[in-house]
C-alpha cells in the first residue's frame, strides 16, 4: 500500500544541516497495522510526514498504492490526501465550534461529496459515540474526542490512516481503548494503519513494529510485545541518554544518582 525507496530527507543548510532520513527502504502492506518507533530524533515523525506527502523528500521515491507522491503537484497531493488518506493526531485537531457529527462530516464536505446520514451514524456507532453526535469537543472527554478523530479519519474510506502519537494525550485506560479500536479497524475492515509512537505498550497493539535510528531502519519485529519493544528501544538509546534516564529514574524514586 505504501512504499519508500531510497528516501533521503534533511533540514537546515550548510553546517546546520541535519539528516532526518538517510536512504530509507520500507514498505507497508495493505490491511496491516504498523508501529514506527525509535529514539527522539530518529526520524520516525519525518518518515510519517514523507509517507503521507506532507513533506517532500530530497531523494528517493514514495508510492501510495502505486501513485508516486514525490512527483505530484501540491494541488494533486492535497486532493489525494483528502480522498485516500486519513489522519489521527495526538491533539485531536477537532473544530471546536462543530459538533462531533459535523467534525466527522467535514472531510466529505471539503471534498464535495454528498453526506450520507446513515453512514455518519454508523461511523459514530463504530467508535462508540452513537449518542454523542450532537456534542461539541469541549463537551467530550479526551478519549471521546480521539474517537471522533478516528471516525473522521475513516469517513472517506481512505486507503491508509496515518496516526501520529494518537494516545499521547490520553490516560492509560483510555489509550488502550483507542488502540484496541485502531486494531479492530484493521482486522474488521482491512484498513491500513501506520502509527508513530514512543510507547512500547501502544506498539504491542500493532501487528508489526519498525525501528529507526539516525534516520535509518534498524529493526523490524512481527507481532510485537511491549517487553520486546522496550528491549529494542533500550538497545537503540545512546549510552549517555541511558545514563541520564537511569539517573532521572533514581531521583524520582528518592535515590541520589552516583
Amino acid at each position: 500500500m505504501v512504499s519508500l525507496t531510497g528516501v533521503h530527507k534533511a533540514y537546515g543548510r550548510h553546517d546546520r544541516r541535519v539528516t532526518a532520513l538517510d536512504g530509507v527502504d520500507l514498505s507497508f502492506r495493505a490491511g496491516t497495522f504498523t508501529a514506527v518507533m525509535g529514539p527522539s530524533g530518529s526520524g520516525k515523525s519525518t518518515l510519517l510526514q514523507c509517507a503521507a506527502g506532507l513533506d517532500r523528500v530530497d531523494a528517493g521515491q514514495v508510492l501510495l498504492d502505486g501513485t508516486p507522491l514525490h512527483q505530484l503537484s501540491e494541488r494533486a497531493l492535497t486532493e489525494l490526501r483528502r480522498e485516500q488518506m486519513g489522519f489521527v493526531f495526538q491533539s485531536f485537531n477537532l473544530i471546536p465550534a462543530l459538533t462531533a457529527r459535523q467534525n466527522v462530516e467535514l472531510p466529505l464536505r471539503l471534498s464535495g461529496r454528498a453526506i450520507d446520514a446513515a453512514a455518519i451514524d454508523r461511523g459514530l456507532a463504530e467508535v462508540g459515540l452513537a449518542e454523542r453526535g450532537g456534542h461539541r469537543p469541549a463537551e467530550l472527554s479526551g478519549g471521546q474526542q480521539q474517537r471522533v478523530a478516528i471516525a473522521r479519519a475513516l469517513v472517506t474510506r481512505p486507503k491508509v490512516v496515518f496516526a501520529d502519537e494518537p494516545t499521547g494525550a490520553l490516560d492509560s485506560r483510555t489509550a488502550r481503548e483507542v488502540l484496541a479500536l485502531l486494531r479492530d479497524v484493521v482486522e474488521q475492515h482491512g484498513q491500513t494503519v501506520i502509527m508513530v509512537t514512543h510507547d512500547p505498550v501502544a506498539a504491542s497493539y500493532a501487528q508489526r513494529a519498525v525501528f529507526l535510528a539516525d534516520g535509518r531502519v534498524v529493526g523490524d519485529l512481527a507481532e510485537p510485545t511491549a517487553e520486546a519493544v522496550a528491549l529494542r528501544l533500550t538497545a537503540l538509546e545512546p549510552a549517555g541518554q541511558e545514563s541520564r534516564a537511569a539517573a532521572n529514574g533514581a531521583a524520582t524514586n528518592g535515590a541520589q544518582p552516583c
